[in-house]
């Protein structure tokens, strides 16, 4: 994608990134990780505000510092980087919340065109995946590099 999007630093593996979000309510350090599962090349990302005192993810905390597009954009370009390091897997995600996850829904609607040149995207309904299709109510999302 096109857009503005932060600054990543990332460790060696690329399977922890960090930003910092720059918005109405200041500088807010962000946190990206891919995390393995019980099932083989399928990794979970999990993305929210750093915990200062732990230095884990709070994926509850609502931030809201005017810059959804950047943060979107910046962990769109993190999956990008970690799944060209790391080819044919399936990226899994899905909200700590409904609202969050109608909220990663509507991202991926608005760039779906761009996204879908990339990634074979899909969604999952009533228990089954299915193909994405832009007006479903999605309870999680996977996507794997073409």
């Amino acid at each position: 994608m096109k857009l503005p999007r932060y600054e990543l630093k990332a460790e060696k593996t690329l399977m922890i990134f960090e930003f910092i979000s720059e918005g109405k309510k200041g500088s807010i350090h962000k946190l990206i990780k891919f995390s393995e599962t019980s099932l083989k090349d399928f990794y979970n990302l999990a993305f929210g505000d750093k915990d200062v005192l732990t230095g884990d993810i709070d994926d509850m905390v609502i931030t809201d510092n005017g810059d959804s597009e950047h943060v979107l954009a910046t962990v769109v370009s993190a999956v990008y980087a970690f799944t060209e390091k790391n080819k044919n897997v399936w990226v899994y995600a899905t909200g700590s919340s409904k609202s969050r996850t109608r909220l990663y829904r509507r991202g991926i609607t608005k760039y779906f065109d761009e996204v879908k040149k990339d990634f074979l995207v899909f969604g999952l309904f009533d228990g089954e995946w299915q193909s994405f299709k832009k007006d479903v109510d999605y309870t999680a999302f996977v996507v794997k590099r073409k």
